[in-house]
């Protein structure tokens, strides 16, 4: 099948999950956003996507889309080293050498740091929720009390740290991946190249701003500037 077998198919396999994980991440943040004006609207949100037989057919398909695009990923990276071989080692002395965007060039250390983001994520979050909800145990709060494991998460210092760190990274990657996405589908034209590159930029940084706000705004500095704002005196 070309799509698997060859590299123009690896590429568009990636495009296509690449876009459908960009749409999940735009559903994820709109329902963050929801938690920074109220925590009870964001528990209803929670328990209505709790173990219910539709969201756990969903995680699945996410999930089988994270891991195409991963599993394609790492091929498509060892075939571009292969395919240059030592000749990746050179000094880059053309003109247009130095406008290979860095994030182009460093895809598997983002990827990887990703990855490793995903699965502290899922171990705060997916693992203490629907999975704790499917298996029966509780892990301090009930289930769907998520803005709670979002309180306890983020006043710790060092996970906000690493959620910063991680969200930095998923920027530099979507702001490659999805002008690259539009060109590899072919809906890139001369004309709309620039304007996929600045509609993508916008795109991912509004997205990401969006995860961001939510995790400062949950971080212990914030939330005990809250507390003392509404102490009444």
């Amino acid at each position: 099948m070309w799509l698997i077998n060859s590299s123009i198919g690896r590429k568009v396999v990636m495009s296509v999950t690449g876009i459908a994980l960009i749409l999940f991440l735009t559903f994820h943040c709109a329902m963050n956003i929801v938690a920074l004006f109220s925590g009870e609207a964001y528990n209803m949100i929670c328990e209505l996507l709790g173990a219910n037989w539709y969201a756990v057919v969903a995680t699945i398909g996410l999930a089988g889309l994270a891991v195409i695009h991963i599993v394609f990923a790492f091929i498509l990276t060892a075939q571009n080293r292969q395919a240059r071989g030592s000749s990746r080692y050179d000094v880059a002395t053309t003109v247009n050498a130095g406008k290979v965007e860095w994030a182009s060039k460093n895809m598997l250390v983002l990827g990887v740091i990703i990855l490793l983001g995903l699965l502290l994520h899922l171990f705060n979050f997916w693992y203490n929720m629907m999975f704790a909800e499917i298996m029966g145990f509780s892990a301090g709060h009930l289930p769907s009390d998520g803005f709670a494991f979002i309180i306890d998460t983020f006043s710790n210092p060092v996970y906000v740290v690493l959620y910063v760190i991680w969200l930095c990274a998923i920027w530099f990657h979507l702001t490659h991946g999805f002008w690259s996405a539009m060109q590899t589908l072919g809906v890139s034209g001369k004309i709309w190249f620039c304007r996929w590159k600045v509609i993508g930029f916008i795109y991912t940084t509004l997205l990401m701003l969006g995860f961001l706000v939510v995790v400062l705004a949950c971080s212990e500095p914030l939330l005990l500037c809250r507390r003392l704002l509404i102490v009444k005196p």
